[in-house]
């Protein structure tokens, strides 16, 4: 049982769990309509408090686990967005979700935390297969899962609703390589 959220530490990057004194850039980041467009739950406003309410589930969801949340950070230490693995269902498997400032789209770094995230998740959490969705129509969203290693796997039509309308994503998903060498094995139900 792991007991504390580790930092993973890449070429450029910082993925570190969240503090309280991220709140406010949090809410700057995350508060820019882009994010709320291309995200299903961040929520526009942004108002006072939601990032510290955020922030303060963090913790207890790694212990529980339910999943883990970082903070995506430039070596310099500059809070430039969130990437998390969220526990999906019975069967081992987790659902990437992840934003990135406005600011620093367009740079790779949502790409390079993706990779680590998913290495994180399949040797130290112990994942068997994870997943992504995105909006149809945000195709970098989609480039960052084809470049960190996932695989589409299909397109659900009209599977949420945002704003009163229904929107298609589509679904990637990336077994653990490790598993993947050995072939098949089956689970006990």
């Amino acid at each position: 049982m792991i007991l504390v959220q580790e930092t993973i530490c890449t070429e450029r990057l910082i993925l570190r769990p969240f503090t309280l004194a991220d709140a406010p850039r949090v809410k700057t980041l995350a508060g820019d309509r882009k994010i709320y467009e291309t995200t299903l739950f961040v929520p526009h406003p942004y108002e006072d408090g939601m990032a510290e309410a955020w922030i303060s589930t963090h913790q207890a969801g790694f212990y529980e686990g339910h999943g883990v949340v970082f903070a995506i950070c430039l070596a310099s230490g500059d809070l430039v967005g969130a990437i998390s693995l969220n526990k999906a269902g019975f069967f081992n498997r987790a659902e990437l979700g992840y934003w990135i400032g406005v600011a620093h789209w367009n740079h790779g770094y949502c790409t390079e935390a993706a990779k680590a995230v998913l290495e994180y998740g399949f040797k130290t959490l112990g994942y068997h297969k994870i997943s992504a969705r995105h909006f149809a129509d945000n195709l970098s969203s989609g480039r960052v899962m084809e470049k960190a290693g996932m695989k589409r796997e299909g397109s659900l039509q009209d599977d949420v609703m945002k704003d009163g309308r229904y929107i298609t994503v589509e679904l990637y998903g990336i077994v653990n390589p490790g598993e993947a060498a050995s072939g098949p094995r089956s689970v006990a139900a």
